[in-house]
């Protein structure tokens, strides 16, 4: 159980780690960089889910390698992560469509001014 684990196993977890804050980085540039809500939404939507998928994947091949079986365990964090994060950001865009529109006047547009179409 506490076998040493090979050099070709550490290198590609450690490059999906290292992509992993790579992509969380992105996301949080994205999250500051951006000036509406729904352009600030997809960074952290995309980037967070892309970087959980490089952690899941390190972790079943770091665990599957230290216990010479195939470890899935983790798979059920990337499972559950698929399936709430655009259910999530779907109730978020909704919730700020509905927070925007006044009673009796269409939604407001949250691009920058000049950003539409010419």
């Amino acid at each position: 159980m506490n076998e040493a684990v090979s050099l070709w196993i550490e290198v590609p977890v450690a490059l999906l780690l290292a992509m992993s804050g790579v992509f969380t980085l992105l996301a949080a540039v994205g999250l500051v960089r951006f000036k509406s809500f729904f352009q600030r939404m997809h960074p952290p939507a995309l980037a967070f889910s892309l970087s959980s998928w490089c952690v899941t994947l390190a972790s079943i091949l770091y665990f599957s390698a230290q216990d010479d079986k195939l470890s899935l365990h983790a798979w059920l964090i990337i499972i559950f992560l698929s399936l709430t994060v655009p259910v999530t950001t779907i109730l978020l865009a909704r919730t700020e469509l509905f927070r925007t529109r006044r009673p009796g006047q269409a939604a407001r547009s949250t691009s920058p001014p000049g950003s539409g179409p010419h």
